[in-house]
């Protein structure tokens, strides 16, 4: 084994004990600024920071020939802002919020050459204003990680970003209606996104691409918009 798979395999290890601490206790969401702490600074400990906008959306992306065109955009659960900083080069807008003070420190000092607003905000509790009011909101494995029993509870609240004419991107590890979730990140079943149509998005592509070496589930990269 590699020294690079030894070590992605450990901060991987070191992730989940850390969300299995927390949950002990009944913090759900207090193990994000648990590890970005831990980190000091160091993205290499963050299974997910790869200071570049993630893959997957990236490609359906380019397929799409995805513009900003000044509209105003949101990402959810935003870490290090790599996602972020992709959608500023494709001419959006950008908001992005995360829960954890750290990761949003961390992120305004990376793209502190970028016009993009980042906040700290928990996604229950969303500022009012938000609501209703991004023309595309993204979200990348930001449901995955939470309990499940939280799960229609996040996309609820995602959806409610989403302006009149709005358009939501996901993008998640995916797995099978019949096909039991094992371990955290908890991947999502087609079952578990219709919830979003029950929040008035109507689901306009549904792509399925394979996983890596390292994550071989595969990935769902969804997109839905709000007809009115």
């Amino acid at each position: 084994m590699t020294e690079t798979k030894e070590t992605e395999i450990d901060r991987r290890a070191r992730t989940k004990e850390l969300a299995a601490q927390h949950l002990e206790r009944g913090d759900a969401l207090g193990w994000f600024e648990a590890l970005y702490k831990e980190a000091a600074g160091d993205n290499e400990k963050i299974p997910w920071a790869d200071l570049e906008p993630n893959r997957y959306f990236r490609t359906w992306a380019e397929r799409t020939v995805l513009k900003g065109a000044d509209r105003k955009a949101l990402v959810v659960g935003c870490g290090l802002g790599d996602d972020a900083r992709y959608l500023d080069d494709l001419g959006f807008k950008v908001t992005a919020f995360d829960i954890s003070p750290t990761a949003i420190e961390w992120a305004k000092r990376l793209h502190a050459d970028r016009d993009i607003q980042f906040e700290v905000m928990d996604v229950f509790e969303p500022f009012r204003e938000w609501l209703g009011n991004f023309d595309f909101v993204l979200e990348v494995y930001t449901i995955q990680p939470l309990p499940l029993e939280m799960r229609a509870r996040t996309i609820d609240s995602i959806a409610a970003f989403v302006a009149p004419f709005g358009e939501l991107v996901v993008v998640t590890r995916g797995r099978e209606d019949d096909e039991e979730p094992n371990e955290l990140p908890w991947p999502m079943s087609r079952a578990e996104l219709g919830r979003f149509a029950d929040n008035g998005l109507r689901q306009i592509s549904f792509d399925v691409m394979p996983g890596d070496d390292e994550t071989p589930e595969q990935r769902f990269i969804v997109a839905y918009r709000r007809d009115h």
